[in-house]
């Protein structure tokens, strides 16, 4: 997956209903850590799931939330394989658990297992339709290089949803990658106005000014990604070939930078429609 591709993407992972279920737990405070309760930290919330699952007396659709939540647990731990088995098993406790099957897609995108993601985003949205649902599928297919199936996907998420700042974000990016640039300024401008100053969907705004010729425009907006973080080679390698683009002499030294911080940045570019012209 291309290091920009997986820069856009994040993923929304839903939680269960486990707070509305009868106690399984030993105690209240196993109960209130696994459900995520007075910000514990990820330990806790797997500590106290676990002692959940312990206690159980059934294998139940209630108890399958129980390691859905835990899965959540896992994967915010950065432990994708046990969460994809705890995912798994909720799934298996209750196979119309649209959340489980969501949430599983998202652990096998982290491990760039992105076919896997997408069945498992297929069932989600085949039992339940969801805008996050279709969202993280459109990134799946954004890790694919799937453009078109991502802006469709990212479609049906803005439908769904129609202040789904992300999802506007992102469809701007896939947008712009693909040269549909007008619609994509668009997204843009529409993810700012729901996320104002969002560094992200500046960098995709200034890359979409970069390929519209607006040079002015795509310095200003990499200006204000650059104050955030002064270490992102793709602004700096935007904001060099615009400066370029404009005469001025500081670009080279952006693009140096840009090369410094990642070898491969030139290939990267042309390979989103952006080649090192002089």
């Amino acid at each position: 997956m291309p290091v920009l591709a997986a820069k856009r993407l994040c993923w929304i992972v839903t939680g269960g209903l486990l707070a509305g279920a009868p106690a399984l737990a030993q105690t209240p405070q196993e109960r209130a850590w696994c459900e995520g309760e007075d910000a514990v930290s990820v330990d806790q919330r797997i500590d106290g799931c676990s002692a959940v699952i312990k206690a159980a007396r059934d294998r139940s659709e209630r108890l399958a939330e129980t390691f859905n939540s835990r899965g959540i647990a896992y994967r915010l731990k950065g432990d994708y394989d046990r969460a994809i088995q705890d995912y798994s098993q909720a799934i298996k406790l209750n196979p119309k658990f649209a959340v489980a099957y969501n949430n599983r897609g998202v652990a096998h995108e982290r491990k760039s297992e992105y076919d896997r993601a997408i069945v498992d985003y297929d069932q989600a949205i085949k039992l339940k339709p969801s805008a996050e649902a279709y969202f993280n599928r459109g990134n799946a297919q954004l890790g694919k290089s799937h453009y078109d199936r991502a802006i469709d996907d990212y479609n049906q998420a803005i439908r769904i949803k129609p202040d789904f700042a992300a999802a506007f974000d992102n469809r701007c990016w896939a947008r712009a990658v693909v040269g549909i640039l007008k619609p994509a300024l668009a997204d843009c401008n529409e993810a700012l106005r729901l996320m104002p100053n969002n560094a992200a969907t500046l960098e995709s705004r200034g890359f979409v000014f970069l390929k519209m010729s607006h040079f002015d425009a795509a310095v200003s907006d990499y200006d204000a990604v650059l104050r955030t973080n002064p270490k992102l080679a793709f602004a700096l390698y935007g904001r060099g070939l615009a400066r370029v683009k404009n005469d001025d002499p500081s670009g080279e030294v952006d693009l140096a930078a840009a090369r410094a911080l990642q070898a491969d940045i030139a290939e990267e570019c042309a390979r989103y429609g952006v080649p090192e012209m002089r």
